[in-house]
């Protein structure tokens, strides 16, 4: 398969996982501004300093989204296949980014570039619409994740993730899973204890 075909499935496969479609030409038109990247573990996509000026989706591998805070290497967000990766306030501001977002499994990624991507839009409805739907998304992921982190338990967060993203408790590193679910690594051990011993 060529490169431009494999873009134009990977558009298709962008849409269908936003629930919507392109028109032919609109579709070759977004296919055609779409970057792909092999990257390896720890390559960082966005470091700190620098302007956001992709999103990325996530064909294969994971990445983390995260910052330092008194020293302290905070996680914001794990993503992984069918994902997109956006540090919001760089990509919409175009301001050097607090959020380093980097790999923490080699994977493929595809950068759709925010002037490409917006030039579109300002000849497509049909791209309007789909970039409505990425930024809702991205937006209701992450109210509810304030939500949970403001009113449920440890506990409760982590059967909450098992639930619905069990791929980030399988394959995320344990400190990751634990910043990310603001918890120790201490009591994340005694909370998975806990929940194993429960379903047994």
């Amino acid at each position: 398969m060529g490169l431009n075909d494999k873009k134009k499935d990977l558009a298709r496969e962008i849409c269908r996982s936003y629930g919507t479609s392109l028109s032919v030409e609109v579709l070759r038109a977004f296919s055609d501004i779409l970057v792909p990247y092999k990257v390896l573990r720890g390559h960082k996509l966005v470091d700190e300093g620098e302007v956001c000026n992709h999103m990325y989706y996530i064909e294969k591998g994971m990445v983390l989204q995260h910052y330092t805070k008194n020293g302290v290497n905070v996680t914001e967000h794990i993503s992984h296949e069918g994902d997109m990766v956006i540090c919001i306030e760089s990509f919409f501001l175009h301001e050097p980014s607090k959020i380093i977002a980097s790999m923490i499994e080699p994977g493929v990624v595809w950068g759709i570039p925010y002037d490409e991507m917006h030039q579109l839009a300002s000849h497509s409805f049909e791209i309007c619409q789909l970039i409505f739907k990425i930024y809702q998304r991205s937006l209701i992921i992450s109210q509810k994740k304030a939500d949970v982190l403001r009113f449920e338990t440890a506990k409760e967060r982590y059967i909450r993730t098992m639930k619905e993203n069990p791929e980030i408790i399988r394959r995320a590193p344990l400190h990751n899973v634990a910043s990310f679910l603001q918890m120790t690594p201490e009591t994340l051990s005694r909370v998975r204890a806990q929940v194993s011993e429960e379903n047994n």
